[in-house]
């Protein structure tokens, strides 16, 4: 193995089990703060340690993410910088563990930024990288809300019943990493969550739970989803509130509710998809007799109602 890159700070990881990389970035494909949400959701619930971090100084202007000072319990002063940092999340259960990052879109240099994953994909064996984000989107707040799933490699896309990548025009930092990831010959799949774009504000327990849930179907990895019921089912108490006063906002989500109702785009079951990922895992990596790639493969690596449509347009 070379090296690590001078951008990227790094500490082997421990002993991960068939790892999948999960990253999402607050900014643009953010709304709501609900990509972000997920993967610090997935960080909190398991046991978790740093395994590196995208160092700042290179990718961010300080002018628009500064950093900040804080003071300690001990009344010391800390500079904190925006950063991206990597932890290994150990899983209670599945056959995957992680690597996950919830970070900040970066302002500068987004070819070299997207290397920095290619090269943390290398080094941890990961099989799978996942990208989540939230768009504002033509969703009512009283339907599970959608999570559209896209990949470049069109094997994985058919199994998994994802869309391909349609989108024209300017793209973010998901974009380039994907295309670094794929140009590396990497698997890699975008999960979107759409929010409603009425109600911008974060938290939003509902988009956060939805796409939780889809990332389990797709993956099998437990995720905890349920125990976001109660936050998500008082989310949408509060909205219909505030929907209630207001006649023609009623009204408008009423059409919306029409328009979803109408729609035939359920997926497989959560097993079927599971069992799909995990076969084009095995055909792309190799076993080792029991679902491990072997050591030698690593070394070499250079649904449900709320589960959405396979296929749309996509933004990343």
């Amino acid at each position: 193995m070379p090296p690590v890159s001078a951008d990227l700070e790094w500490s082997d990881p421990p002993a991960l089990r068939r790892p999948i990389l999960v990253t999402a970035y607050r900014g643009l494909f953010d709304a709501s703060g609900a990509a972000t949400d997920a993967v610090l959701w997935l960080r909190d619930r398991s046991p978790n340690e740093p395994v590196g971090a995208v160092n700042s100084d290179r990718f961010f202007d300080f002018q628009v993410e500064r950093p900040t000072v804080e003071l300690d319990a001990s009344g010391v002063r800390e500079l904190h910088w925006p950063e991206n940092r990597l932890e290994a999340v150990m899983v209670d259960g599945g056959h995957h563990d992680l690597i996950v990052t919830a970070g900040v879109e970066p302002h500068l240099r987004w070819g070299t930024f997207a290397e920095q994953f290619v090269e943390v994909v290398r080094r941890t064996g990961a099989e799978l990288v996942v990208t989540l984000g939230a768009m504002p989107g033509m969703a009512p707040h009283t339907r599970p809300l959608g999570v559209i799933g896209s990949s470049t490699d069109a094997d994985l896309a058919r199994r998994l019943g994802l869309g391909s990548p349609s989108y024209q025009g300017p793209t973010g930092v998901v974009g380039v990493m994907h295309d670094a990831l794929d140009k590396a010959g990497l698997a890699v799949v975008s999960l979107r969550v759409s929010v409603p774009h009425y109600v911008p504000g974060a938290p939003n327990p509902e988009a956060t739970r939805s796409i939780l849930r889809r990332f389990e179907l797709m993956t099998g990895v437990p995720t905890g989803h349920e125990d976001l019921d109660e936050a998500a089912r008082e989310w949408r108490r509060q909205v219909d509130e505030a929907v209630a006063r207001d006649p023609d906002v009623a009204a408008y989500v009423g059409r919306l509710e029409q328009e979803v109702d109408a729609r035939d785009d359920l997926l497989p079951s959560g097993d079927a998809l599971a069992n799909q990922l995990e076969a084009f895992l095995r055909e792309r990596h190799g076993d080792a007799g029991d679902g491990t790639p072997s050591v030698d493969e690593q070394g070499d690596s250079d649904t449900d109602d709320d589960a959405g449509g396979g296929s749309s347009t996509d933004t990343d």
